[in-house]
């Protein structure tokens, strides 16, 4: 690209963006037209609702949980005050009994005025896995369903035409192991001639290269950057699936093994109830710690977090959620983690809390 840079954005990237897009589609199992690339969920979020916004009004209801995660939660709260519709947030338990428990939830408060609801795959606080199938089986094509996936592609099998949603988002960045700045969006056929991306460039009036769309179009170039990191997905995507015999199945089962062990040897050693049931967990889990939230905190985060990164050399996030009274500390797993790490922080919690 810095070699030559007009050759590349003019000749080199277009075809070299429809392979990666190509790479992505099969292992989302979507449809390629559907695809676009987009720098985080984030900004897919916000296209989305875009769409959708400026087809409501007063009346109308937004759906979304409040285990959202909170940059997505605020597009939706902008939404509904520019389009005068209502923000419902539905309150789901944690501790989580049941999945079904989280679907009864969300479909308990569809109301005639819903219009959109946004629900994620994997919650970004309390780490559940959604059973977000069920919920656009009963919703789709009445009801537009907007999956944030920001962290299930890697962690779970993602399968996007068999899902059905009208909008899923998601980043290759978290579980996939790409760059940052690679996300996508994928659009139902019925959606994409409506879907605009946040800015607005060249490709609103440029015709499309052959087989291409204007959907691609839209979303390919919005304004000089660097593509780098979604050119970098196909690579990203063998090399993680080479570190495991059985390829990304096994990575993704190896994962959950071991965040689901580690959660048990904490828990155990705090002498707490899992607050889950293994059937809502992927690849991350988050726990409740005893007592209340620690004074000087710094945003959501806790000053435990900073004691077990500078004392126990644990780099783990022990943060607040509005609707939990205590902390809570979420874990990862993925290939380089060992039984050890979670043996060493469940000895730090014991000592720190």
């Amino acid at each position: 690209m810095e070699h030559n840079p007009v050759l590349f954005f003019m000749r080199t990237l277009q075809p070299a963006l429809e392979r990666s897009r190509g790479v992505l589609a099969e292992f989302l199992g979507a449809d390629p037209a559907g695809l676009v690339y987009v720098p985080n969920a984030t900004s897919g979020i916000n296209a989305a609702l875009g769409s959708i916004e400026r087809r409501l009004g007063p009346g109308d209801e937004i759906l979304i949980t409040d285990h959202a995660y909170n940059a997505c939660r605020n597009v939706a709260e902008v939404a509904a005050q520019r389009s005068g519709a209502s923000l419902i947030e539905v309150p789901v338990p944690f501790p989580l009994y049941t999945p079904d428990d989280f679907t009864a939830a969300v479909l308990d408060r569809v109301t005639n005025s819903t219009r959109i609801v946004m629900v994620d795959w994997v919650t970004s606080p309390t780490g559940l896995v959604v059973s977000v199938a069920d919920i656009i089986d009963r919703l789709e094509p009445e009801i537009p369903v907007l999956v944030d996936a920001a962290h299930a592609p890697g962690m779970i099998p993602v399968r996007l035409k068999k899902l059905g949603a009208s909008f899923v988002v998601g980043n290759c960045h978290k579980w996939m192991c790409a760059p940052k700045s690679a996300g996508f969006l994928f659009a139902r056929a019925d959606y994409r001639g409506s879907v605009v991306p946040a800015t607005v460039s060249h490709g609103w009036n440029t015709e499309p290269l052959p087989g291409s769309s204007r959907f691609h179009n839209l979303f390919d170039w919005t304004g000089t950057d660097d593509p780098s990191a979604r050119l970098s997905v196909p690579q990203a995507l063998d090399t993680m699936a080479g570190l495991h015999d059985e390829g990304w199945l096994g990575v993704m089962a190896a994962n959950r093994d071991l965040v689901l062990r580690g959660r048990e040897i904490i828990c155990d050693a705090l002498g707490i109830d899992e607050p889950a049931p293994a059937t809502a967990i992927g690849s991350m889990a988050t726990i409740p710690l005893p007592g209340p939230r620690g004074p000087g905190m710094t945003g959501d985060l806790d000053p435990l977090t900073e004691r077990l990164r500078d004392e126990w050399s644990i780099e783990v996030p022990v943060f607040s959620w509005r609707n939990w009274p205590q902390r809570l500390l979420r874990i990862s797993a993925q290939l380089y983690n060992t039984m050890a790490d979670y043996e060493r922080l469940a000895t730090a919690l014991v000592a720190e809390t």
